[in-house]
């Protein structure tokens, strides 16, 4: 078949490995997708409450900052292993554990810093208007924060994209699984579908990051349009 010329001829380009496999590529897409969102729930989850809990705290925040740098640290194919064991080869857990143990730094030094950068005569404001310390935190000082919070999401999405292609070699790699077969084949056009495909999944993630803090940030959309 003339649309399979691509193939035989093992070309980089080939729209007819699209079509050919367009189901089991769109099952890695939606794989890896899930996984980076499960990793970045979970590292939210851990994130922001432990964020809250040491951000009065100089030495709670330094051991926080600490430990997360240290996770930082590792490879992540070795935290794939190490973990690998606790929750089973089988299952995904030990490449989401991994990716939120990753994340959770990011997100915590941005919240940090978010949190550190609202404005004191901001707070005195709204505390001198009966704004208790649940209303203060809601209200005043995680919207004013936010910004930073969805930099650090931002970074984290990125990264997260990227590193779980690795988990592939523990079986759970999303898009990574099609690369890796791609390379152990010598597959060209699905080494380079992966590739693109892993890209625009970061650019695509990134644009709506983008796009929902200028949803639910309006007001700095305001004060650019009066300065």
């Amino acid at each position: 078949m003339a649309t399979a010329a691509c193939i035989r001829a093992n070309d980089w380009f080939c729209p007819a490995y699209l079509s050919q496999d367009r189901t089991e590529v769109l099952a890695a897409v939606r794989s890896h997708l899930e996984l980076t969102a499960y990793a970045l729930g979970l590292a939210l989850l851990v994130a922001v409450p432990l964020a809250l809990a040491v951000r009065r705290s100089r030495s709670g925040r330094l051991l926080a900052l600490g430990i997360g740098g240290i996770v930082y640290t590792i490879p992540s194919l070795a935290l794939f292993v190490l973990l690998g064991p606790v929750f089973g080869f089988t299952s995904s857990l030990p490449v989401v554990v991994a990716l939120a143990a990753y994340d959770v730094q990011v997100l915590l030094r941005q919240l940090l810093v978010g949190l550190d950068g609202v404005p004191p005569d901001v707070v005195e404001a709204a505390v001198g208007t009966g704004y208790g310390r649940v209303a203060l935190l809601a209200r005043v000082e995680l919207p004013l924060a936010l910004p930073a919070l969805l930099a650090g999401l931002r970074l984290a999405a990125v990264s997260t994209i990227a590193l779980v292609t690795v988990g592939a070699v523990v079986g759970h790699g999303g898009i990574g699984a099609l690369l890796f077969a791609g390379f152990t084949t010598d597959f060209k056009a699905q080494q380079l579908t992966s590739l693109v495909l892993v890209v625009v999944l970061a650019l695509a993630v990134d644009l709506v990051l983008q796009l929902a803090l200028r949803v639910l940030t309006p007001w700095r959309r305001a004060g650019g349009r009066a300065a």
